[in-house]
């Protein structure tokens, strides 16, 4: 799930966005506040949907086959434990217009039937 190799992805999502804005800034010598708020924003919103993807993709809700029952998150409707119906991608619109996709399980409650990704 979380290892170091997440850690190092990011600090490289950033150097690049770091970078990016450097590189557009040389080349915008008379960009306006508003301009390089533009160009911040875009590069940055990239690295936040990278970390987001990759933070919720470390929880171990991502794979009810895997968690102990005691650890599943409970239905929101009934409090019943979810349980693992089926495995799904889901795509997300973030700030800047950013698309993260996670891939996880898609539960169902067993007591009253509510389907959904699970919160966390």
């Amino acid at each position: 799930m979380w290892d170091e190799r997440l850690e190092e992805r990011w600090r490289q999502l950033c150097a690049e966005a770091i970078s990016g804005v450097a590189e557009w800034r040389m080349q915008h010598p008379k960009a306006t506040l508003s301009e390089m708020e533009v160009a911040v924003d875009q590069r940055m919103g990239n690295v936040r949907a990278r970390i987001l993807e990759d933070a919720a993709m470390a929880s171990h809700a991502t794979d009810l086959r895997t968690t102990p029952p005691v650890d599943c998150p409970l239905c929101p409707q009934c409090g019943a434990r979810l349980q693992h119906r089926t495995w799904e991608e889901r795509s997300l619109s973030t700030h800047h217009g950013q698309t993260i996709r996670l891939s996880r399980s898609y539960a169902v409650c067993p007591a009253c039937g509510e389907t959904l990704f699970p919160p966390r």
